[in-house]
């Protein structure tokens, strides 16, 4: 795909925009992985209703949508293409590489120089693009990040990122030292860690990359497989009249600017929920409260 389509005119989104290098998104993304089938393995149940949700999202002016080739494998990534190829102008599309999928439904790492190679270019070819937007190094394994050298595999994407086939790379999964690892070696515009209002362990990290101008972007930002529970999140929620998880969110957007969101679902109604509930106003006494939780 040489060009994209024609940018298209859209309400305000939570949280307002970021600038990933020279890349503006919204804050508020979407992330593609609940696309896929049962373990994100396979198709999903409803094709149809998955390309729904993806062009749901573009209307509603989410120009952030976070994807991967292993997701399926292979599955979303097609999806996005068929529901959104020729893909409009502001629409920006993350993708990871670093890890595939086994016949167990296993993320076996793959970050031999060879195997990111092989990745960067599946994810061209199932996306339909020239060049990736936004490509992120995936770290550690299932159980979070691990400590080591990230040197030889971000090497080998900063080398096609050189040749022209990536734009702007970042991290995921990865603990604070490979983060500074990796901007040693050349510039990232984004890190992607487990982070919620349970969660807080990169707290600091967040508000480092907040001083140098590097977006935050947290998955599992509503838990994950479990959901999160907290009374404080309940009072609060009560208190607002709205649902937990839209104050999770709202939370999330309030914490830093840096921080961008891309929850996943697999429902139309789901997303325009998310997007609703992630606007809610937040006093300085809700904010104090939620602070709480995680600390």
């Amino acid at each position: 795909m040489k060009d994209r389509g024609m940018s298209t005119l859209s309400p305000s989104l939570p949280g307002g925009t970021w600038t990933l290098g020279d890349l503006t998104v919204t804050r508020f993304g979407y992330g593609a992985m609940q696309l896929a089938g049962p373990g994100v393995m396979g198709p999903p149940a409803d094709r149809d209703g998955a390309l729904a949700v993806l062009r749901a999202a573009v209307e509603l002016g989410i120009t952030h949508i976070d994807t991967a080739a292993a997701y399926g494998p292979d599955v979303t990534n097609e999806l996005i293409r068929q529901a959104l190829h020729p893909y409009p102008r502001s629409l920006r599309i993350a993708t990871k590489v670093g890890a595939v999928r086994d016949e167990h439904g296993g993320w076996p790492p793959a970050r031999r120089p060879e195997e990111l190679r092989h990745a960067v270019h599946e994810n061209l070819r199932t996306l339909g693009l020239e060049v990736l937007d936004l490509v992120n190094l995936r770290l550690g394994d299932a159980q979070g990040p691990r400590p080591g050298s990230l040197a030889e595999p971000f090497e080998a994407l900063v080398e096609l990122q050189r040749q022209g086939l990536i734009r702007h790379l970042g991290v995921s999964n990865a603990t604070p030292e490979q983060v500074a690892e990796a901007r040693s070696i050349a510039p990232i515009v984004c890190v992607q860690n487990l982070y919620n209002l349970a969660h807080r362990g990169d707290d600091e990290l967040i508000d480092e990359l907040a001083r140098e101008g590097v977006a935050y972007v947290p998955f599992f930002p509503l838990g994950g497989f479990t959901p999160l529970q907290s009374s404080a999140l309940s009072a609060v929620a009560e208190r607002l009249g709205a649902t937990p998880m839209s104050v999770a969110l709202a939370w999330l957007l309030h914490r830093s600017p840096n921080i961008l969101l891309i929850p996943g679902t697999s429902s139309v109604a789901h997303l325009r929920e998310n997007v609703a509930g992630a606007g809610l106003r937040l006093s300085q006494e809700d904010l104090a409260e939620l602070d709480k939780i995680g600390r």
